[in-house]
């Protein structure tokens, strides 16, 4: 008989910032999910649009070097793979940040509690909504 084969745990990081991109891998490194690292919302949609039965958490930040931001990408993702546990970051000013993020997806301010980023991730491999 065959075995059912249950898909990659994927956490995608979405970062511009080379050293932060590295802190936020090596943290999530920590857990039971494989670690993508992408530098811009393009970068992250491309690898979507192959791997997104793979991927269980997204943590992006805010500001992006492209066109597409991080709400912009947290709003694609809620439409196309609602499964995929988001957490979107960023600095200064939360409030303008913060405008026009899809309700289920969670503001984390920088510098991000890596214990709470744990947490998210951990929740993320607790199960699929789809």
């Amino acid at each position: 008989m065959g075995r059912k084969i249950e898909p990659c745990r994927t956490a995608l990081i979405v970062e511009d910032d080379f050293e932060v991109r590295g802190l936020a891998a090596a943290l999530l490194e920590e857990t039971d999910l494989q670690v993508v690292e992408t530098s811009s919302a393009e970068e992250a949609l491309d690898y979507l649009r192959i791997h997104a039965d793979e991927v269980a958490f997204l943590f992006a930040s805010v500001h992006q070097p492209r066109l597409m931001n991080g709400v912009d990408l947290a709003r694609t993702v809620r439409l196309k793979w609602p499964w995929i546990r988001t957490v979107l970051t960023g600095g200064e000013s939360i409030e303008d940040e913060a405008s026009g993020i899809p309700r289920d997806v969670r503001f984390m301010p920088k510098p991000w509690p890596a214990l709470e980023v744990l947490m998210e991730a951990e929740r993320a491999t607790q199960g699929r909504r789809h």
